[in-house]
């Protein structure tokens, strides 16, 4: 692969940096490190054991195992542990874990099925929203072809509902207020059915300020327009969300959004849509340049879909912030997927794995970086970190452009999990961060593979000059050839690309 002069200098000053920086270690700022299990904790124990620990000093890390096991072994105090002290340090990595059914629970031995940890981790560090943000490679088509960028609620909504299954009946919810006075009645309703299911849930609206604010600055920063999400036509509750994102847009941010021209499309106004237009927004713009901001159930089925637009949900970042009583922000960083489950079968039974790992070191480039601007703010420079963590995402993307990636972007002659980590480290090694192709087994290929010349059967009842233009958009060189990386990238173009694999939890 070739470099331009700009990123050939790029890569020559960071390396002499970099080399000058680990003569000694990088000592790594104060962090949060939460291993999960399964394929993802495999594949990080691989990047921290190359990428990682052979560069950069974590002794200030804080490390802390959420595997089931740990937890059923702690009675859950390893996550209590591991909850208090992100909140003091402010800035935590986790890796995906695993959430036991009954029988998952049963098989594995375990006191009982141990809920998800998200919810605990929403309220130890007082959760305010999910970010979560399309990844970009230059050099490389995916989905949206600009940023794309999420603000789901922490909190509130079905996930932490309270239910019960009932029969026929009269239903009353009454509110009593903390402090004193009369109890308000805030639904009756007579239950006719002699089988019925009772929900109820709040909607809290106290952080949806530090929402507006969190979201509105995201969207300014990457230049992208943004837009709130509700259902708010029907469901009459979601009011208060929009008004408030409304007031803190209209108050703080409006002027900025219009001087920077990226309310062009909204006639200068923050714009409402109705949760079903969003989903088919998402389908029609995929060029990008966007923002949503939404309730969290919205948010979590949105952004699912958004992952499936751009590729998987291995190219989509995810973080959780949180807000300390002095103000300042606590932000963990994970992947946007599971641990990869029918993956480490397949690896547990001897078989080649391919995992992509971008969404978990971008998860993880994250974390550092927040601990990094923690530190840099309180006791000063910390560009060593940000530096190498800046190198280390380059690497990676040059990698996946040269067609050397792992079989969700090349195919069957992508690189398994091991070789692609060998491969990014002894890239990091390079002063040009030039990948070299590793001896076996090929990479991937951007030559189709020599097949026997036939001659095909005459053409009946086709456009031929339909067939040359679909052809000519595919050769997108002009070379008359249309190799393996064209051939995707067309598909992708099409809406026909098969979903890749690799990310179900």
């Amino acid at each position: 692969m070739l470099l331009n002069r700009t990123s050939q200098s790029f890569f020559r000053c960071a390396h002499k940096r970099f080399l000058s920086s680990v003569a000694h270690k990088l000592l790594a700022p104060p962090m949060v490190y939460i291993s999960g299990e399964e394929m993802t904790k495999y594949c990080m124990d691989l990047i921290r054991a190359q990428w990682i620990d052979p560069l950069v000093d974590t002794s200030q890390w804080q490390y802390f195992d959420l595997s089931v096991k740990s937890r059923d072994a702690t009675d859950d105090k390893v996550l209590k542990d591991a909850v208090a002290a992100g909140k003091v340090v402010g800035a935590i990595f986790k890796e995906p874990t695993v959430t036991p059914t009954a029988e998952q629970a049963k098989k594995l031995g375990l006191k009982k099925a141990w809920g998800s940890p998200n919810g605990a981790m929403r309220k130890g560090w007082n959760g305010i929203t999910i970010s979560r943000d399309t990844i970009h490679i230059d050099g490389m088509e995916l989905g949206f072809r600009r940023p794309v960028l999420f603000e789901r609620h922490a909190v509130g909504g079905e996930y932490g509902a309270g239910w019960a299954a009932v029969g026929q009946g009269t239903l009353r919810t009454i509110f009593t207020p903390t402090g004193g006075g009369a109890p308000i009645t805030v639904d009756e309703r007579v239950l006719k059915d002699r089988s019925s299911v009772v929900v109820t849930y709040d909607n809290p609206l106290d952080n949806v300020e530090d929402l507006s604010h969190i979201f509105f600055a995201r969207c300014l920063t990457a230049k992208v327009t943004p837009y709130v999400v509700t259902k708010k036509t029907v469901f009459k509750w979601q009011e208060g969300f929009w008004k408030c994102m409304k007031t803190v847009f209209d108050q703080h941010y409006k002027k900025q959004f219009n001087d920077a021209g990226l309310l062009a499309n909204t006639r200068g106004e923050l714009q409402h849509l109705i949760s079903d237009a969003a989903t088919m927004q998402l389908i029609r713009w995929t060029g990008g340049g966007f923002g949503m901001a939404c309730h969290n159930y919205d948010g979590d089925m949105l952004t699912d879909e958004v992952a499936q637009i751009h590729r998987s949900p291995g190219f989509i970042t995810s973080s959780l912030i949180g807000k300390r009583e002095d103000g300042s922000l606590i932000k963990e960083f994970e992947a946007s997927h599971g641990t990869v489950a029918d993956m480490w079968e397949a690896h547990l039974r001897g078989e080649e794995t391919s995992l992509n790992p971008l969404g978990l070191v971008e998860a993880l480039i994250g974390a550092m970086q927040h601990s990094a601007a923690l530190q840099g703010a309180a006791r000063g420079d910390n560009t060593a970190i940000i530096e190498f963590t800046n190198k280390l995402r380059a690497v990676i993307h040059r990698c996946m452009v040269a067609g050397l990636g792992t079989r969700d972007l090349c195919g069957p002659s992508g690189l398994t999990t091991e070789q692609f980590v060998s491969l990014v480290r002894d890239t990091l090694a390079r002063a040009d961060g030039v990948p070299q192709k590793p001896c076996a087994p090929k990479p991937c290929s951007t030559t189709p593979t020599a097949s026997p010349v036939t001659t095909p059967a005459p053409l009946k009842e086709t456009d031929e000059a339909q067939i040359r233009a679909l052809f000519n958009d595919l050769d997108a060189d002009g070379n008359g050839s249309i190799d393996f990386l064209e051939f995707s990238q067309g598909l992708q173009r099409l809406g026909v690309t098969p979903k890749s694999f690799g990310f179900s939890s």
